[in-house]
């Protein structure tokens, strides 16, 4: 029997790639960013959605070369406003990002300290891409041949640009960039290009010179014309943007003109990816500082699960990261999809393959996923049990020991510990905050009624060892109706009494996680 079509968006990457490009061993995808500023989560999309593509290739058979360009050769336009000493930064602006300074002292420049902030976290979530910095391969004259060639070809690029301009580009106009040798600023008054690999210019500090372009890497080609020429240089057949990029008039547009026009090249497959942004707030721009970044998130959401928020959305799908309530359902969503995939929870054929799928794309290494379900700690539950046991994870940790197997049980439940311990003290909503008190107030503002029926409480639990909340919550109805009190007064009463609020967590589970002997002592206290 045939296997099925695939489902995934992600899977039908290969039969575009294979339509253009004939079907190859080896593709090459690709994805960047300008490190002018904090990468946030906006940018870590476009990175995502590559390595879902790439991965998808490689599970279909395909070697893959995923590459990562980091533009800092880019000029500094603004300074960002969460970076100390401003006016330090201010003097660099025109100068390249490689070639300002890191203001906190911790990189060697600001370039590479926005770069390794990311870079360092990607292989957390499975990511492993070929950085390249066009710093260096522009420095060390890697693209002359490239810049040579566009240079000579200025007249068909200027026709090209025109197109999406409302006044046409001056004659003289170039399509390069220049970083003066003596200011180190791109504050260039006037640019000649003499042939044969020959560049003149002057620059505004009034430094002026003819160079090689074979020799110097002060030259850069502008950026409608430098994404696709290394389109060129590099091979690449996928590539996804944003939707600046992919807008009418927009650089992808004139970019696969340019390459068509200047080499020929059959220009890499790719589609607009949509923004993504914080729930309740705004989209994120590095340069205001406004950013949300992959170490925070991990910080609540455990690796193959940030990893599934992005391949169980389509790209052009607009989303928000939430860290509220729903937190709680994305990691209950995750588990039944791990489920799925392991036959421990039946759907029908399609939603079974669309979830497998998903999932292979979410976890962070298909080499070793295990034969068997692993363990799911309950996320709602392990904040409840946190938060009775003081938010010491050992103490909470131990709770749990009876389900532990072995240590891959262990690490899951303690990756998912400290992500329940983050989500409840900086971002849980207040009614999902609580403490247990140490002894019941006086004055419970209850009517009589309720009062004394909480005060059998003490007997219920010492009648019997309770196996399950479920034994347990049965028995508190029962109360309920034996006493005939309302049971929303009930349970109101009970959690004034248990942690001095008039709402919690389902009340069996959690006098089951607090102790059914703590929790008699505490109501015996009940005046």
């Amino acid at each position: 029997m045939a296997e099925p079509e695939p489902l995934h968006w992600s899977y039908g990457v290969l039969k575009k790639l294979q339509k253009d490009f004939g079907d190859k061993g080896s593709y090459t995808v690709a994805s960047g960013i300008t490190p002018s500023g904090t990468v946030h989560i906006g940018n870590f999309r476009e990175v995502i959605t590559v390595d879902i593509v790439a991965r998808a290739l490689r599970l279909q058979g395909k070697e893959v070369r995923f590459i990562y360009s980091w533009d800092d050769y880019d000029v500094f336009r603004k300074v960002p406003i969460n970076m100390p000493d401003q006016e330090v930064l201010k003097a660099h602006l025109r100068m390249a990002i490689t070639d300002t300074p890191d203001t906190t002292g911790q990189y060697s420049s600001f370039a590479l300290r926005n770069e390794k902030m990311f870079e360092e976290h990607l292989p957390k979530v499975g990511i492993f891409p070929e950085f390249i910095r066009q710093s260096e391969q522009y420095r060390k004259c890697a693209y002359a041949q490239e810049i040579d060639h566009c240079l000579r070809h200025t007249s068909e690029i200027r026709e090209i640009l025109d197109q999406y301009r409302k006044e046409p580009l001056a004659l003289d106009w170039l399509p390069v960039a220049i970083f003066c040798e003596s200011c180190g600023k791109d504050t260039i008054e006037k640019i000649e290009y003499h042939g044969d690999y020959k560049v003149y210019y002057k620059c505004s500090c009034g430094k002026e010179e003819e160079f090689d372009i074979r020799k110097k890497g002060i030259i850069k080609l502008k950026w409608r014309v430098d994404w696709p020429m290394r389109w060129h240089h590099e091979g690449v057949e996928f590539e996804p943007a944003g939707k600046d990029h992919f807008a009418a008039g927009g650089s992808r547009e004139s970019g696969v003109k340019i390459q068509q026009k200047l080499w020929g090249d059959t220009p890499p497959f790719g589609f607009m990816y949509e923004w993504i942004g914080l729930k309740g707030g705004a989209h994120f721009h590095s340069s205001s500082g406004n950013v949300l970044t992959l170490p925070d998130l991990l910080e609540v959401y455990e690796p193959a699960i940030l990893r599934w928020l992005f391949a169980g959305t389509r790209p052009n799908a607009e989303f928000s990261i939430s860290f509220d309530a729903d937190v709680l359902k994305l990691y209950e969503d995750f588990d039944r999809c791990e489920r799925i995939y392991f036959g421990k929870e039946q759907v029908n054929e399609k939603e079974a393959q669309k979830q497998k799928e998903i999932y292979l794309l979410s976890v962070i290494d298909t080499g070793k996923v295990p034969k068997d379900l692993p363990y799911q700690p309950p996320f709602r539950h392990l904040t409840m049990i946190l938060q009775i046991h003081g938010m010491d994870i050992v103490k909470a940790g131990s709770f749990f020991e009876k389900d532990i197997k072995n240590e891959s049980d262990r690490s899951r439940l303690l990756l998912r510990a400290h992500c329940a311990k983050n989500w409840i003290e900086k971002h849980a909503p207040e009614e999902f905050r609580f403490s247990v008190q140490d002894t019941v107030p006086a004055g419970l503002d209850i009517p009589q009624e309720v009062k004394a029926a909480l005060k059998k409480i003490p007997a219920l639990l010492k009648s019997q060892r309770w196996e399950t909340p479920e034994e347990l919550h049965e028995a508190f109805f029962s109360l309920i109706k034996e006493n005939g009190v309302d049971s929303k007064a009930f349970f109101r009463g009970a959690y004034l009494a248990l942690i001095g609020k008039e709402k919690g967590p389902k009340l069996a589970s959690f006098i089951h996680g607090i102790g059914t002997g703590k929790v008699a002592e505490l109501f015996m206290g009940i005046e």
